[in-house]
């Protein structure tokens, strides 16, 4: 296995677990047009919800500003995320000046409902590849999941658009949640078989505190594996590079490749190289974590570049986080019948 990372600046740049910095997840919005129920659910995010207000979201400049400084401590990669990162007005223009900085990869996780519009204008901005939200190819589940009654027809096509003009492979991202999209994995499975793109199941994951997840919803990748090796025998990749998240495997015909992501059965805390940036400047260093660093207000109080990359580089240096172990370690040292309480390591 090759890490393309052995020419980094700064090789004693880690964390207190020894995790270097190589990714920065960037949300570029907190709005989305869908209220799927394990991120936005209506009951939250309905017509009253209050969405960050223009003048507290980040301009380009003031992430490229940061995205940038980033880069000198390792990142070598941005992903721009949201809410749906395609609600943001002219998001080309930011990818325009993140493609500036050299030596890094620009990929983009959406929902795929607006891709077709912009793949042609992303990719000549200098996206590198996207990753595409899709739950199910059951159009009636998939409206259902979605809830706000989208068609998984236009997702489709976006994806070829998107392939088309160079934005490939596509990841395709489906969450499995038991008794909801679990008969429809085989399907998705077989559409993407024999194509480039490569679909990942994901473990229901309890992210925030709004999602109403149960260990009882959780299908473990390892049920995922059996339902479509079964059908399609499989055989373990080697992962693309340390940090990788999925589990790769191929078809053992060569028709490509499936990933399983095992957020809650199988942790992958050990080796997490990710950073977040949220879309109203705040810097956190898990997905799980109960706070961020306010950067939007030190850049905006007049602060320097160094001071900002000190900033940064204290945060990543005294970082210890590792919620999906340490939830793991909890459950497995309970009795069958007893639940973890988000509460009790913090939502």
């Amino acid at each position: 296995m090759t890490d393309s990372h052995d020419h980094m600046s700064d090789d004693n740049f880690i964390d207190s677990l020894g995790r270097p910095l190589r990714d920065l997840r960037i949300s570029v919005t907190d709005r989305c047009n869908f209220r799927c129920q394990y991120c936005m659910p209506k009951e939250i995010f309905g017509p009253e919800f209050k969405f960050l207000r223009r003048q507290d979201i980040m301009s380009f400049e003031e992430i490229t500003r940061i995205a940038s400084l980033a880069t000198s401590l390792g990142v070598k990669k941005f992903r721009l995320t949201g809410g749906e990162p395609l609600l943001r007005a002219d998001l080309h223009k930011l990818i325009r000046q993140l493609h500036r900085i050299p030596d890094i990869e620009i990929a983009l996780t959406t929902n795929g409902t607006l891709l077709k519009n912009h793949a042609q204008l992303l990719a000549e901005s200098g996206l590198d590849r996207v990753t595409v939200s899709l739950d199910s190819l059951d159009d009636q589940i998939f409206r259902q999941m979605n809830d706000v009654d989208f068609p998984v027809r236009d997702v489709l096509e976006g994806i070829e658009v998107a392939d088309r003009f160079g934005l490939g492979p596509i990841k395709v991202n489906a969450v499995v949640r038991k008794d909801v999209n679990d008969h429809t994995l085989l399907d998705l499975a077989t559409y993407f078989r024999g194509t480039p793109h490569i679909v990942r199941f994901i473990e229901f994951m309890d992210v925030g505190n709004s999602n109403g997840w149960v260990m009882d919803e959780v299908i473990p990748s390892s049920k995922v594996l059996d339902l479509i090796g079964n059908i399609f025998p499989l055989e373990q990749l080697p992962s693309n590079y340390s940090g990788e998240v999925a589990n790769r495997f191929r078809y053992k015909d060569g028709k490509g490749e499936i990933g399983l992501i095992s957020s809650i059965t199988a942790p992958f805390c050990e080796n997490c190289t990710r950073a977040r940036l949220s879309a109203d400047g705040k810097f956190f260093t898990c997905l799980f974590a109960s706070g961020g660093t306010d950067l939007l207000q030190e850049i905006r109080s007049g602060a320097t570049d160094e001071h900002l990359t000190q900033i940064l580089r204290s945060i990543w240096l005294s970082r210890g986080d590792r919620y999906s172990e340490i939830r793991t370690e909890y459950m497995r040292s309970l009795p069958e019948d007893k639940k973890i309480e988000m509460s009790y390591i913090g939502g």
